[in-house]
């Protein structure tokens, strides 16, 4: 099944144009913010506690470095291996050729593909229609079913609220009140879907992704 971070990418583009809805500053820190939230849900990563000696409480440890199977996951994996890190730090070690590496996993996958334009017959320009969009409908259908109907998210889709939410995207990936929707959204990212150790480590994610909408001037 794809990744977190394939499920937002798929998301987050336009299914005919192929482009992405958000700026890229905002999708590649999103795009690795997904894969720690990944590492950290599947208990690979986990924040360093009161019994994790030399290590400052909060820091993000690798905890199973075993292989995933997933080529993004595991390494990332293995750029976090070298020390204890905050989450804004984590997010920056796994920004580096993230958009591509996920792109290339769903065309692998037979999800996207990838067409190639020039701006002004000038400017190479890529794009990456949707080839398959029977999972991305699924994925849709379960946000919109937590988003605008109230049920009750797992964790996956929890977690893809909290990155919709951290860069301000809800309202463009779900048609409905804007408001209604952050409300909501909200509600999602602050419920009770993980156990503490993890839900703070969510919690700083959260913080390290929404930082750099400041920085790109997204909303």
């Amino acid at each position: 099944m794809p990744s977190l971070a394939e499920d937002f990418m798929l998301l987050v583009l336009d299914d005919e144009s192929g482009r992405p809805l958000i700026d890229s500053v905002s999708l590649e820190h999103a795009l690795a913010g997904a894969v720690l939230l990944e590492l950290v849900n599947t208990g690979r990563v986990s924040p360093a506690g009161a019994d994790d000696e030399d290590v400052k409480e909060g820091r993000l440890l690798v905890r199973d470095d075993s292989a995933t199977g997933d080529a993004v996951l595991d390494d990332g994996l293995s750029r976090l291996e070298k020390k204890p890190v905050k989450a804004k730090r984590a997010v920056e070690l796994l920004v580096k050729g993230i958009r591509a590496a996920v792109l290339e996993q769903l065309a692998e996958r037979g999800l996207i593909t990838t067409e190639k334009s020039k701006v002004l017959g000038v400017f190479p320009r890529k794009s990456w229609p949707a080839l398959d969009t029977e999972h991305e409908g699924r994925i849709r259908e379960r946000l919109n079913a937590v988003l605008l109907r109230g049920e009750e998210a797992d964790a996956h889709i929890s977690s893809l609220v909290v990155l919709l939410s951290a860069i301000r995207a809800v309202h463009k990936v779900v048609e409905g009140d804007k408001s209604a929707l952050k409300a909501r959204a909200k509600e999602v990212a602050e419920g009770d879907f993980a156990g503490p150790a993890v839900k703070s480590a969510i919690a700083s994610v959260h913080a390290a992704t929404a930082n750099v909408v400041v920085v790109s001037g997204g909303s």
